[in-house]
């Protein structure tokens, strides 16, 4: 390629089966294809993929993908050359295969080849891939323009834009009592706020597409769990001030200094925030609009993002510049205050809805955990002080629970990371199996354990995720059954009291020895327990 020598790994396939070409719209993180050569005394260079293409998944998200047939290129070092004549190389391939209707398993394939390097002038060269830049299709910039605004226009309408709807509304009706500049230059200030939003958004873009050639999007927030995490705690931050836990204002010190100035920041901030705010649950046209924009030139790019948030300003531009429009609203009085904090719960509602998408079932169940945590150290905090309590008690106070929210969070928050349980090939609960490795004198383990049970997680973590554990039921060919027992009419529920003569509480293992005995590990156990019954199995005969 270009002259310069290298590996070609060849993929053939229909147009509908793709390869996923970036880590963050992957099914999940790793399974974009990687391509790694490797060979005694050769150095190869960053495997050179193939253009993309756009696919659309079944979510309806554009993805970036390999289809058809391409060539994937690793580059070998001249130095290299150099300094060997031929070499045996190690080709390994890894990623996921998908379809428009299903996904493969994932696979990790390892090729073998012998390379001839005093050849590489008889080697056929290969085409050097395009830019990745492509059109979706073939509508006039203009037509786009236009779909980018109303795009903008429909975030308006998105629940993750409730977080700051009473906050507007009750900001809008206060202005609508002023005149002249007073009453427009704040609801200006709030569309300018929204379009900076976009406009920060474009830059990013601009700058990770012109270095990575990756295009970013909106609806990708929920492939980052801290990213989510962050935006659950927000929302249920704003919900606790909708029912006024905890009191949103500006330092007085500052309002009585800055005035109007700080009125304009506030209105600003506020529309960056809800222009934050909407991005999760953006709809199909504005992901569509998006991934255009995206693949054109940059100038085109840039001004197709921020007619997303013109579009998005537009009915507060409307308000603020025809007050008599808020006239329609009944007058401020108890319905606001019904309005606002029913708004608050509806937030605890949109919080736990976007999580359950956002993240797995244990990192979840940690995740509402201190949510709810959270909330009470938000309450203490806002309730616990007031006005007229002496600043040392009050800081006191809010100290103390700072300190709970950041050490239940350095406790629930943070991901496990990859354990020796995944190196466990556990089975779902099947008698018939179970009855037949018994018959065989082979080895059964029976993890008895629930999704509600918190002991169990703690026993998956101490004993379950050890290294030596996970080796010792390889080696001693030990059968691992996961004996879901968290519906009373699971299988796994009943033989715990019926066939095993325990009470049904969980977590307990049990191991089925070869002799025809039973060794049983109830509730929370040290792993060396069950390493010394382990090792006195024999090894698995090979």
């Amino acid at each position: 390629m270009d002259g310069t020598p290298g590996l070609a790994v060849i993929f053939e396939g229909t147009q509908d089966l793709h390869y996923y070409a970036r880590a963050e719209t992957a099914p999940a993180p790793g399974l974009q294809l990687k391509v790694e050569a490797t060979a005694p005394g050769i150095e190869f260079g960053e495997p050179v993929f193939p253009e993309w293409e756009l696919f659309d998944d079944p979510t309806g998200q554009k993805i970036e993908v390999y289809v058809g047939d391409f060539t994937v290129f690793v580059p070998i070092r001249e130095s290299s050359i150099r300094a060997t004549a031929k070499a045996d190389v190690t080709v390994q391939i890894a990623g996921i295969a998908c379809t428009s209707k299903l996904c493969l398993q994932p696979f990790d394939k390892t090729l073998a080849t012998t390379l001839d390097l005093s050849k590489t002038d008889t080697w056929r060269p290969i085409p050097k891939p395009g830019a990745g830049r492509q059109s979706v299709l073939s509508y006039s910039t203009g037509i786009y323009y236009l779909l980018a605004i109303a795009a903008g226009l429909s975030i308006n309408i998105m629940p993750c834009v409730l977080p700051v709807l009473p906050l507007i509304l009750m900001k809008l009706v206060d202005q609508s009592k002023r005149s002249g500049s007073s009453r427009i230059a704040p609801g200006l200030s709030f569309c300018v706020g929204v379009i900076a939003f976009f406009g920060v958004f474009a830059l990013i873009s601009a700058i990770v597409n012109l270095t990575t050639g990756a295009m970013l999007d909106l609806n990708s927030l929920f492939r980052y769990p801290t990213a989510a995490i962050v935006l659950f705690l927000a929302i249920v931050f704003f919900g606790l001030a909708m029912l006024d836990v905890v009191t949103l204002s500006v330092p007085s010190s500052i309002a009585n200094r800055q005035g109007a100035v700080s009125d304009l920041a506030g209105s600003a901030g506020m529309g960056f925030f809800a222009g934050v705010l909407s991005t999760p649950c953006s709809g199909a046209l504005l992901g569509f609009v998006l991934v255009w924009a995206q693949t054109q030139p940059l100038p085109v790019s840039s001004t197709a993002i921020l007619l997303m948030g013109v579009g998005m300003a537009l009915p507060y531009a409307v308000l603020a510049l025809v007050p008599s429009l808020i006239d329609r609203i009944p007058k401020p009085g108890y319905w606001m205050e019904i309005f606002k904090k029913s708004t608050g719960f509806l937030l605890f509602f949109l919080a736990v809805k976007l999580t359950l998408a956002a993240l797995p079932k244990d990192r979840l169940l940690n995740v509402l955990t201190y949510g709810i945590l959270f909330s009470f150290c938000v309450w203490m905090s806002g309730k616990w002080v007031g006005f007229s309590t002496p600043a040392p008690r009050r800081w006191t106070i809010r100290l103390v629970a700072l300190a709970i929210a950041v050490g239940a969070g350095l406790w629930l928050l943070p991901a496990r990371g990859p354990s020796a349980e995944g190196a466990i090939d556990w089975h779902q609960y099947d008698p018939d199996l179970i009855r037949q490795r018994v018959s065989e004198h082979q080895p059964v383990l029976l993890k008895f354990t629930a999704d509600w049970c918190t002991n169990c997680k703690v026993v998956d973590r101490r004993v379950y995720h050890d290294p030596e554990v996970a080796r010792l039921i390889r080696e001693r060919n030990v059968l691992a059954i996961r004996a879901d027992t968290t519906v009373v009419h699971y299988p796994a529920t009943t033989d715990l009291k019926r066939l095993y003569g325990e009470a049904g509480n969980v977590p307990v293992t049990i191991v089925l020895l070869p002799d025809g005995s039973q060794e049983k590990l109830r509730g929370i156990f040290h792993k060396q327990r069950l390493i010394q019954i382990l090792k006195r199995l024999p090894e698995a005969k090979t």
